[in-house]
């Protein structure tokens, strides 16, 4: 009798790990937050005229920005070009509001920021601490408005794994954004988040040597 037991709880102890790993998140999935760019646009306040401006700012930063990371091979060659050109998106930000008749001010600001989970279309991203361009408008008292920079063209165009990796993102994690087997993604996005709340966010060397 004992030894049926002990085989029962190998067995079982067994089986429960083998369904933990399989939907525990390998590393390139955990890689995932360290691969992507993201924008983030705060509107002044929520009043209809000010979302509106968020709007026109978002799109006008996204027509200068796009262009420039077209051809980065990954996240950090991405950041280095929007790193270059801070001042001139500032400055289109601005004048797009100037063009609408709104005098409130602009700041931009790279760095690291807390975004919940997002769908995109057939993509998700869960929540985390990811490598963020923020662009907000006055007092930044609205609601914001979220976006992927890098990989964007994976995000609208990739049909493919190889089309994933070829725009920065690694087979595991194309896979976790876009939902292939979406029970165990959701389980993995949740694995994710509470290891991110558990650690207090990753680890961030871009900004531990400053």
């Amino acid at each position: 009798m004992e030894n049926m037991k002990f085989w029962l709880t190998l067995a079982c102890s067994s089986l429960a790990a083998a369904m933990l790993l399989s939907v525990c998140p390998v590393r390139g999935e955990g890689d995932l937050y360290r691969d992507v760019l993201r924008l983030r646009v705060v509107a002044a306040s929520d009043s209809e005229e000010d979302q509106a401006d968020k709007l026109a700012v978002r799109d006008a930063v996204l027509a200068l920005v796009g262009e420039r990371i077209r051809a980065s091979e990954n996240r950090e060659e991405a950041e280095a070009a929007v790193e270059r050109m801070e001042e001139e998106i500032l400055a289109r930000a601005e004048e797009c509001l100037r063009e609408r008749g709104s005098a409130d001010p602009v700041r931009v600001k790279l760095g690291w920021e807390e975004s919940p989970r997002r769908e995109y279309g057939s993509a998700v991203l869960p929540a985390g601490s990811y490598r963020t361009l923020n662009v907000t408008i006055g007092g930044g008292g609205g609601h914001n408005w979220w976006c992927v920079l890098f990989p964007g063209v994976c995000l609208r165009y990739a049909e493919a794994e190889e089309a994933s990796v070829a725009v920065g993102l690694t087979p595991e994690e194309y896979r976790l954004i876009t939902g292939a087997g979406k029970g165990r993604i959701r389980v993995k996005f949740w694995i994710l988040e509470k290891l991110a709340e558990i650690v207090g966010g990753r680890e961030r060397p871009e900004e531990s040597g400053k």
